[in-house]
């Protein structure tokens, strides 16, 4: 069974963030990374993984994602804070 992710980027500054999905989280961190795609997170620098969930299927990860957006940035600062209060980047050490 393949898994689904919901996940948060961030820059240095930490004064943007982008919530998406994807099927492959290291892939799309890395894509993120490197600026393969034009778009948001490549405008923005967006290149640090601050927060992700899992969901077992890919209905629940898109609502998931569609409801976070939806939420205040305070919000989404307390829900990244949950998982990682120090704000620092989870994929950091994958790529090396």
């Amino acid at each position: 069974m393949k898994d689904f992710w919901v996940y948060m980027m961030t820059n240095r500054s930490r004064s943007t963030l982008y919530t998406g999905v994807t099927n492959n989280l290291l892939r799309r961190v890395f894509e993120h990374r490197a600026k393969t795609t034009d778009g948001f997170t490549k405008r923005y620098n967006l290149t640090v993984l601050v927060y992700y969930e899992q969901f077992p299927d890919v209905r629940d990860a898109i609502s998931r994602e569609k409801q976070i957006k939806t939420w205040t940035r305070r919000r989404k600062n307390e829900l990244v804070g949950t998982l990682n209060p120090r704000w620092t980047d989870l994929s950091e050490g994958w790529y090396e």
